[in-house]
């Protein structure tokens, strides 16, 4: 453990940035795996619906440093990709 007054706080703060991201982490999985599951219900309204979502918390999860931008849009775009094919 840290003894030192600023090594003591980069640790607080390291403890915070990797609950946030962690909860970043866990709404992101979840969204894209309601998506994956409406896509197999084949329901368009529901795929549209979850397919939206999924993009809106991606580009945020991204937009929050938690995951790289291009990292974000290679998961909307696949899919996307497979919203369009089913």
């Amino acid at each position: 453990m840290a003894n030192h007054k600023q090594a003591l706080k980069r640790h607080r703060q390291s403890l915070k940035r990797q609950g946030r991201n962690k909860h970043l982490n866990t709404i992101m999985k979840n969204t894209v795996k309601q998506t994956v599951a409406a896509l197999e219900s084949k329901d368009d309204k529901e795929i549209k619906a979850s397919l939206s979502k999924a993009e809106s918390v991606i580009q945020h999860v991204a937009s929050k440093g938690v995951i790289p931008k291009k990292r974000a849009a290679r998961k909307v775009s696949r899919l996307a990709r497979q919203a369009a094919s089913s």
